[in-house]
């Protein structure tokens, strides 16, 4: 297997903390968004989407996107489950993870992409160049506010998010709400449910990769 990694990046850090979590040495090869190299005629020929990350698997399958390469692994490699065991856990992560997503990822990235100068036209990873839109940023910095609040209703009733136990949803959400300190976003202090879950991920071997 091959996994094509980017340091700074909050979507490969997920695929990242996913590899570290199964045990697993993969043969990496970091790519600088900075540097452009996503876009290199080099990583095209492997990713014509120009994202990051990519998992290269054992029979040469090209596997772009997070949810996909977590499937992948969680079936090459089923210990220690992260997706669930039972059809009703297996369902519980994949929503909770796509709760996340939706409702926390898309709107830190709007924020950002939105407001950083040096994502001036490049608003929507890929090749194709997006201007920046500033209302997208104002709204999504309301909704990541309400992010926060989502996170603390549902840590208050559980441990972890989709299960009673550690699973890929939590690598989810660990990420984009540590990566919201880009946009000057913090889990409030009023939070303590939130605030003990992070501490806790924060904690694991995985997070400090």
């Amino acid at each position: 297997m091959l996994f094509y990694d980017c340091s700074t990046a909050p979507n490969p850090r997920r695929a990242r903390m996913f590899i570290a979590e199964k045990g697993l040495k993969i043969e990496t090869h970091d790519i600088s968004i900075a540097k452009s190299e996503q876009l290199r005629p080099d990583f095209l020929a492997i990713n014509p989407r120009a994202t990051i990350p990519v998992l290269v698997t054992e029979s040469g399958a090209v596997l772009t996107e997070n949810l996909g390469i977590a499937a992948y692994l969680e079936a090459t490699f089923p210990e220690p489950p992260l997706m669930g065991r039972t059809a009703d856990e297996k369902g519980a992560v994949a929503m909770w993870n796509a709760i996340v997503e939706q409702q926390g990822g898309w709107p830190i990235a709007e924020v950002l992409r939105n407001t950083n100068p040096a994502m001036k036209d490049r608003a929507i990873p890929g090749q194709t160049n997006f201007e920046q839109i500033p209302a997208l940023a104002e709204r999504g910095m309301a909704r990541v506010d309400l992010f926060f609040d989502l996170l603390e209703g549902r840590l208050t009733q559980s441990k972890f998010l989709a299960l009673d136990q550690f699973t890929l949803a939590d690598i989810t959400a660990f990420v984009f709400v540590d990566f919201a300190r880009v946009i000057r976003r913090r889990i409030p202090q009023t939070n303590p449910a939130t605030l003990a879950w992070f501490e806790a991920i924060k904690s694991r071997p995985s997070a400090a990769l």
